[in-house]
């Protein structure tokens, strides 16, 4: 297969992707969180993409998926700085799962290094954006520090999601290990 043609599939599979995670994000446990934040299945399509095409290509499918997500997903956001961390980069990050290249044995670290990603934006948009709306307690704990607060609120659906797209990486490493490993690219 040569290189442009390559290069559609790539960008062909990274469309479908998105369309999957889009689909995806309908299927979600909610949390009750005030402002936003489900556990959910997103995060595996553009996992398993990002594995097989890499960083470039998995930022960009993540960044396609969080603004679109925004859009006709209902996002919540209370400024545009808070939509474009929460939704366009938290979800860019999670293209990070493409240091593990076709390398199908190590998807469960790629799905860690992506979710890890996200998780980082919206741990930073909790301490700079969302620290004036921190409760005076939250999960039976007084709350004082941003950092803090950030952390358990973000934690709260993060980590579930993180579990769930490392177990099913798992579960489908060995089936999509070809995919993965782009030997049909070659």
């Amino acid at each position: 297969m040569t290189s442009q043609k390559n290069q559609i599939r790539m960008l062909t599979e990274g469309a479908l992707v998105v369309a999957i995670a889009m689909v995806l994000s309908y299927i979600k446990i909610p949390t009750g969180l005030q402002y936003g934040g489900t556990i959910g299945f997103v995060m595996v399509p553009i996992i398993l993409y990002a594995c097989r095409w890499g960083v470039g290509p998995g930022l960009m499918a993540g960044l396609v998926f969080g603004t679109l997500k925004f859009f006709l997903s209902g996002g919540v956001a209370v400024n545009w700085e808070s939509m474009l961390l929460d939704y366009s980069l938290a979800y860019m990050m999670v293209g990070l799962a493409g240091v593990i290249k076709n390398k199908p044995s190590m998807l469960w670290l790629g799905a860690i290094i992506g979710c890890f990603g996200r998780f980082v934006i919206h741990y930073i948009s909790g301490v700079t954006i969302y620290a004036e709306y921190m409760p005076e307690s939250y999960m039976g704990l007084s709350m004082h520090s941003a950092s803090f607060y950030s952390l358990l609120y973000n934690g709260m659906y993060m980590l579930p999601s993180t579990v769930i797209a490392v177990i099913i990486c798992v579960f489908l490493g060995k089936s999509l290990s070809k995919y993965i490993a782009g030997t049909d690219l070659k």
